[in-house]
């Protein structure tokens, strides 16, 4: 047994090793993120390369196109780029610094001058183009060297920078990809190539032991994208990177295929693994190579082998990171899918755990609806108030041998009779207490002493009442929480369904809109809870989702369809995700008025409205007892209550009990509250009142007016009451007119404010909620000749169909399921 101590010791300390070390490559992994994305080092790296970067021995488009990038993307760091593409130029040449001095000069001083211009995709090419040709053009003057061939090479110069510029607007950005640009198309990976390529160019000249740097890592970043994206990308790799070397140098134009060989090789030799890619380099190498001479091939088959272990000794994990931006690759799906599904089910089984926790706490604590004492738990209860009454009389009796020993259970029946008289709250009947007398010596006495009894008895029994009370609304919280999160663990693990019919119908109509899809996911098609997802690319986004897609989605499932959701990327022809869901039925517009006790600026009233989940609209009117700061503070607050309370879910009825019981709770103060809400349903406008306290509420439909009410105390006064829920079916055009006490007990002189009330809102020819809070606030306070006796508050709602701002567009109405 003592052998194995050391063991799980040295066990221990190996994981605890391996925490740390993994912690350490955390910290150092995000202090590099930090330093070369967030500070930018990164940049300013690329431009000391690109300024270095020249091709046909005088051409250099590279550095300009760069700096128009970095001023459109990412201009507060254009000034630091500026510097490091001078000094990256000064380490070239003098004369070739000097030309991009001069050049970016220019470049900035177009830039600025016309920054406010729109449409500043088209003309910072043309600046660029202007700023390139310009110096370029200067500098040939100068020394007298603009012959026909200057002339073409400036011309080119200007063309390779104009676009550069559009090549690296798609590539720059991708340096530090957001959550927008979840992968890359085929152009942007081409694009990223070509920026790779020529920051590579930048690096010409460098050698270690004979060996070329820019073939090194030109070699390297072959093997990286065949290893990851198979032959394909591999091979368009090698070509563009050997393309863009040659012309920078042009002894290198053999590399060109050597690499794009090699990359084909690699990417198809891709499942043998990182050897396998490795082997493909080497073949190309040797087989490129065996047409120069010795001199060319050592030095080649040196670059190939240093590139191959710069290529084993890069980490997997940054071969999954890169694979994920790669479309089509498997990594990249399963990396993609894997890890989705582990964050929901890891999530949906956390939640559903939390919500079997509280169904079964709720259970705990789940009585009947009433307290029933069983025979034995009577018995109990009688044996325990009889013998503290036999405590306080019986045991200093010198009869106490005779009535408890040998006559006990006439004693305990007598005794009994009378508790049972004394418990339903009647003097002990005149037959039993008669015996009693007869039986006991100290009769008077013991009686006294029942009675004194029975209060503290009564006392704790309603102390267990109040007991099981509590429980029972702690009962129906917590199965309200559980409800709520088995809810969401529900819909965490919501899943693709397939409706082919209906992506065939979508894919179909919006393809002949001219809109092509990426992407279309279908989560529900249930009448009321349409869930649809989609991924679009657009040039330029003028609202297609709602003008256009959303339109076309109602025709085809015959329902009413707006945009939910939508993430649209900042680039042109970018990727737009959008969220579709079911519009709601009804709409809801509201007005409100209110005024404080003499005029003054605080109200004792409160009053919101709250947009729920599952298209619900509650409406709520609170009422704090008196006036002024203390009322106010006692509305709000229960509002607040309610607001958050309702927000997660939890049904009205127990929210509203849970409210009372904090208020009820929380002081020994009397601060009580009335509460007045309203839950609507938009789907099919009906409505649920839940009245505590308050005064009764108006529907006005046309002429027709109906009135809801419900008695129930203030909130706060006792801790346990049923709530009444009052319901009511709506239509579309009705006014709902909630107030408090202040508006509908507020009129001077008028007996019946009921009829008073009604008759006002009849009369009334606007249909307009505020106006209509308005006015009715007025005619009560012109009752009173302008004094406001108490706080009023007053809350109109009109329910009205809800009509989309753009038509359905009629192409698959009569295929519509």
């Amino acid at each position: 047994m003592m052998d194995s101590i050391p063991g799980k010791e040295s066990k221990a300390f190996g994981q605890g090793r391996e925490n740390q070390m993994d912690r350490l490559r955390k910290r150092v992994n995000l202090t590099v993120k930090s330093i070369l994305l967030d500070k930018g080092w990164l940049f300013y790296i690329v431009g000391f390369l690109l300024g270095r970067a020249v091709i046909l021995s005088v051409v250099s488009p590279f550095a300009v196109a760069f700096l128009a990038t970095m001023w459109f993307v990412h201009r507060d760091k254009t000034a630091k780029s500026m510097l490091a593409v001078l000094a990256g130029a000064l380490s070239y040449s003098v004369n070739h610094s000097i030309f991009l001095a001069l050049a970016m000069i220019v470049f900035i001083f177009l830039a600025g001058l016309f920054k406010k211009t729109n449409n500043q995709q088209i003309t910072i090419p043309l600046f660029v183009f202007i700023s390139t040709v310009a110096p370029r053009l200067f500098l040939y003057s100068i020394s007298n060297q603009l012959s026909s061939y200057e002339w073409m090479l400036l011309i080119v110069e200007g063309v390779l920078g104009t676009v550069l510029v559009l090549i690296f607007m798609q590539s720059i950005p991708l340096l530090s990809p957001k959550r927008y640009k979840p992968t890359l198309k085929n152009e942007e990976i081409v694009c990223m190539i070509i920026l790779i390529a020529s920051i590579l160019t930048g690096t010409i000249g460098w050698q270690i032991y004979d060996a070329s740097v820019e073939q090194v890592l030109s070699r390297y970043f072959v093997l990286i994208l065949s290893f990851v994206g198979g032959a394909a990308i591999g091979s368009t790799v090698g070509v563009v990177a050997g393309l863009i070397l040659s012309l920078a140098n042009v002894a290198n134009l053999y590399q060109m295929s050597l690499l794009a060989f090699s990359g084909l090789l690699g990417g198809l030799l891709k499942e043998g693994k990182k050897p396998g890619v490795a082997v493909g380099l080497l073949v190309g190498t040797f087989l490129i190579g065996i047409y120069g001479n010795a001199a060319t091939l050592v030095p080649s088959i040196i670059e190939s082998i240093i590139a191959i272990a710069f290529f084993i000794l890069t980490p997997t994990s940054w071969f999954k990171k890169i694979s994920r931006y790669i479309p089509g690759t498997e990594e990249h799906t399963t990396e993609q899918e894997q890890y989705l599904q582990k964050v929901r089910n890891v999530t949906a089984k956390r939640v559903e755990q939390f919500s079997n926790v509280f169904e079964a706490l709720s259970k705990s604590f789940a009585t009947s609806d009433e307290y029933v004492q069983d025979e034995d738990e009577a018995k109990r209860e009688t044996d325990y108030f009889l013998s503290q009454v036999t405590e306080k009389t019986c045991q200093t009796c010198f009869m106490k041998d005779r009535c408890w020993d040998r006559q006990f259970d006439k004693t305990y029946s007598l005794m009994e009779e009378m508790k049972g008289d004394l418990t339903d709250g009647h003097e002990p009947n005149r037959k039993v207490a008669r015996e009693f007398e007869n039986h006991c010596v100290k009769s008077k006495k013991v009686v006294d002493a029942m009675k004194e009894e029975m209060s503290f008895f009564e006392a704790n029994r309603k102390l267990k009442q109040q007991v099981m009370e509590s429980k029972r609304l702690v009962a129906d919280q917590l199965q309200g929480v559980s409800e709520v999160m088995e809810d969401f663990a529900q819909e965490i693990l919501k899943e693709r369904q397939h409706h082919e019919q209906q992506e065939i119908q979508i894919i179909h109509a919006l393809k002949h809109m001219g809109i092509d899809l990426e992407k279309l996911d279908i989560y529900r098609l249930e009448k009321g809870n349409v869930d649809i997802e989609m991924t679009a690319s657009f040039y330029s986004y003028h609202g297609e989702g709602s003008k256009l897609i959303a339109p076309v989605l109602s025709d085809i499932l015959n329902e009413m369809i707006i945009v939910k959701q939508e993430e649209i990327s900042p680039f042109p022809n970018g990727y737009c995700h959008l969220s579709f869901g079911s519009a709601k039925e009804f709409v809801v517009e509201t007005g409100a008025a209110n005024a404080a006790k003499g005029g003054g600026l605080i109200s004792g009233d409160s009053y919101t409205t709250i947009e729920l989940g599952a298209g619900k609209y509650a409406m709520a009117i609170s009422d704090g007892m008196g006036n002024g700061k203390r009322a106010k503070e006692e509305s709000v607050e229960t509002l607040r209550l309610l607001q958050q309370i309702l927000q997660t879910g939890i049904p009205e009825k127990v929210a509203i009990k849970s409210i009372n019981s904090i208020l009820a709770l929380r002081s020994t103060d009397e601060m009580f509250a009335t509460l007045d809400l309203a839950v609507i349903d938009l789907h099919n406008a009906f409505v649920r009142f839940l009245k505590i306290g308050s005064t009764p509420s108006f529907i006005k439909r046309g002429n027709q007016m109906l009135n809801v009410e419900a008695s129930n105390l203030p909130m706060g006064i006792i801790q346990e009451f049923d709530v009444d829920i009052v319901s009511e079916q709506l239509m579309s055009e009705d006014l709902l007119v909630m107030m408090s006490d202040g508006i509908f007990e507020g009129p001077k002189h008028v007996e019946n404010t009921e009829m008073w009330v009604k008759r006002k809102l009849r009369e009334m020819k606007t249909e307009d909620p505020q106006e209509i809070a308005d006015l009715l606030l007025e005619e009560v306070i012109r009752t009173r000749s302008g004094e406001i006796e108490d706080d009023m508050t007053v809350l109109v709602a009109k329910l009205t169909k809800n009509n989309p701002k753009w038509a359905t567009v009629p192409i698959y109405r009569d295929k519509a399921n």
